[in-house]
């Protein structure tokens, strides 16, 4: 619209320049002029009732275009569809785990400290490094409906830990800080289903984005997360206490 005006500007002075040519000698009737009309204020329009400055809404102070405002729209309607796609997938994936022959296990979220021992025990048996119960009381206290619990004869066999905030003032990034299956109740789509719930609770609090560090040597989490539609975004060189190097995994969620 910058560049418009200039171009605006020159058409209305070169529209002066040929009125001035034009002389028109003639004296109106002033009883022919509509005097009332000329004193009385310009009709606007309902539908906008903020202020307008060089064709523009202010709406608060701030100034947009109709045609800003439309690409607004549509990106926030596009984005809207694409998260609505997402959950219809998680549904149907959800409910294809729940008709197999693994029906046995039941999905929980967090309630009460009582369940903490259970997904320590369980998450310390295959952690790179290990974190003290105050790491632990940091997620789970914090973003409790993040973390989901896998459980069969009232035995907890897998648990995933989360966390839900802003990154950079701009992105709502979701991350998976913990995630454990039990080696007997491995082989069983109990990780993947786990990572599923937590993506659909971080969906429903407007999450941009998941993003999640695992071992460069853990292939069958590299192939867990890459099949749930996660793709590698940065490889960190001795991430590990261990000395072995992290690939950052990301997944867009708009």
């Amino acid at each position: 619209m910058d560049q418009d005006q200039p171009q605006n500007e020159n058409i209305i002075m070169s529209k002066g320049k040929a009125d001035d040519t034009l002389v028109d000698t003639t004296v109106p009737d002033i009883t022919n002029l509509n005097i009332k009309s000329r004193l009385s204020p310009p009709e606007t329009d309902d539908s906008c009732d903020e202020p307008r400055a060089n064709g523009l809404h202010q709406v608060n102070g701030i100034y947009n275009s109709p045609r800003k405002n439309s690409e607004i729209h549509n990106s926030l309607s596009g984005s809207r569809a694409v998260e609505t796609s997402h959950l219809n997938e998680l549904d149907e994936k959800e409910a294809a785990c729940t008709n197999s022959k693994d029906n046995d296990i039941e999905y929980v979220s967090y309630t009460s400290e009582i369940q903490m021992p259970d997904i320590m025990k369980l998450i310390q048996k295959d952690l790179s490094e290990p974190y003290s119960i105050y790491t632990y009381r940091y997620f789970i206290h914090n973003w409790p409906k993040l973390c989901f619990l896998a459980m069969h004869d009232k035995e907890c066999v897998g648990a995933i830990v989360c966390k839900l905030d802003i990154h950079r003032k701009v992105i709502k990034r979701g991350y998976i800080a913990m995630l454990a299956v039990d080696i007997k109740y491995r082989k069983r789509k109990i990780g993947s289903n786990l990572v599923r719930k937590a993506i659909r609770a971080m969906v429903e609090d407007d999450a941009d984005e998941v993003v999640l560090e695992t071992e460069i040597t853990n292939r069958s989490a590299l192939r867990l997360y890459e099949n749930l539609g996660f793709v590698r975004d940065k490889r960190l060189f001795r991430y590990y206490l261990n000395g072995v190097d992290a690939l950052r995994l990301k997944l867009w969620l708009r």
